[in-house]
């Protein structure tokens, strides 16, 4: 392999222009842009072009997608005092997602010719394998299956996100369909053939509010620093501002509260005053509220649920790679905490999502980035409480992208998602189809 030609001026601003083609729906999003005929267009000819580009192109355009999409990761090293870190942590990220392009379209160009060069020598008369079809078939089938690839346990790489806000569906048979039209368009090299991607439409789009329209929840919205959150002196501030937001809560009416991802920033269950406190209040509302948990040396990233002078702990199921749970073998995981976290202890995940029964309606249990993951969507549940927070990542693209996966999942299962943030808007984000 000549390495000379990944490197030219052509293949590198192909590949940054169609990656721009393939970022557009998630900048238009955080702009506040939504035009539907847009972000068709645009993934259209994202599709189109990167289904006809060469290798070295295809390795740009993974590259810089993994820039546009994820270079944001790299603002956590900055609260971990590791700024030297983070354009390193963007180049790494760049070089993964670069590296699964180029490999999807290295198989796409060489299976073909495996396939031919095997099948001559057994029936050399009877079996041909025209190359170019046969390879746009394959790179479509490859991104088609990418988003079940998961880079160290991280999942946000979907390819049909780009259609989130279309006129397109996001199921992966309609993903099929918008790449089996692009397929045909190359391969018979006619435009026309482009409209059989309309096969793929979708009535549905994701509506988001910024309450909960039920009336319900009281979503709250915290604007807490990652400084303040862990600052041991700011304890009592954030314990009195949760509490003042339950009382202003119930005296507005509402049945039940939810709050952001550890909202309380230390052990709930070993905090006796806190939780007579909100004990006490839960007579007169019900209080989700996130917060830590210890549980004989053992501590987890949970949820409380204060109900009726009682309450009940759901532990998070997924965790975020190296930010909970280090995904690396035992002995790479202890060094890189002792290096890079001041020897911070991995949190320990639960088996099984938890649901609870509020109002007398059931909820998926949900915290942060699980709330993106397919893991909790399994048996499709009707509606899912998540708390956030995202205060990692701000500034920074990370939370509009997250809301996009969020609405993913609610065109995909049909799920109701109450949404309470730190750094963010909060808002509600439930299916409606138009007629």
């Amino acid at each position: 392999m000549k390495m000379s030609k990944h490197f030219t001026t052509s293949a590198l601003t192909a590949g940054l222009l169609i990656a721009i083609l393939g970022s557009a729906w998630l900048y238009a999003a955080w702009a506040e842009w939504d035009l539907r005929i847009f972000t068709t267009f645009t993934g259209l000819l994202f599709v189109t072009l990167l289904l006809g580009a060469d290798r070295p192109t295809w390795f740009w355009v993974g590259f810089f997608i993994g820039i546009f999409w994820f270079g944001w990761i790299g603002v956590s090293f900055y609260y971990y005092h590791l700024v030297w870190l983070i354009p390193i942590a963007i180049l790494g990220v760049a070089l993964i997602y670069g590296m699964i392009f180029w490999i999807m379209a290295y198989l796409a160009e060489n299976i073909p010719h495996l396939i031919t060069s095997f099948a001559q020598r057994n029936k050399p008369k009877r079996f041909t394998l025209h190359p170019s079809p046969f390879t746009l078939i394959l790179r479509s089938l490859l991104l088609l299956s990418v988003s079940h690839l998961h880079p160290l346990g991280f999942d946000w790489f979907k390819p049909e996100l780009i259609f989130v806000h279309s006129y397109l569906g996001i199921t992966q048979w309609q993903f099929a369909l918008v790449l089996g039209a692009v397929v045909i368009t190359l391969w018979r090299r006619r435009p026309l053939f482009l409209l059989l991607s309309l096969l793929a439409y979708s009535p549905i789009h994701v509506e988001r509010l910024p309450a909960d329209p039920t009336h319900t929840f009281k979503l709250i919205t915290t604007h807490t620093s990652i400084a303040d959150k862990w600052n041991r002196d700011k304890i009592p501030a954030h314990v009195d501002h949760a509490l003042k937001s339950i009382d202003q809560a119930i005296h507005q009416g509402y049945p039940a509260i939810l709050f952001p991802e550890s909202v309380l920033p230390f052990f709930l269950n070993h905090r006796p005053d806190t939780l007579g406190a909100l004990i006490q209040r839960s007579h007169a509302i019900d209080i989700i509220i996130g917060a830590l948990y210890w549980d004989h040396g053992i501590h987890r990233n949970a949820t409380y649920l204060f109900h009726q002078g009682h309450y009940a702990v759901a532990d998070k199921v997924v965790l975020v790679p190296f930010g909970e749970s280090n995904p690396l073998p035992a002995f790479a995981s202890r060094w890189v905490n002792r290096i890079f976290f001041d020897g911070a202890i991995d949190y320990t995940a639960s088996t099984h999502p938890t649901d609870w029964t509020i109002q007398g309606k059931h909820y998926r249990n949900a915290i942060c980035y699980e709330a993106t993951s397919e893991i909790l969507y399994a048996d499709r549940p009707h509606c899912m409480i998540v708390m956030s927070n995202n205060a990692w990542f701000v500034p920074s693209i990370e939370p509009t992208l997250q809301r996009l996966l969020l609405e993913y999942y609610v065109r995909k299962y049909g799920t109701t998602i109450y949404h309470a943030t730190n750094m963010s808007p909060a808002y509600v984000l439930r299916m409606h189809r138009k007629h």
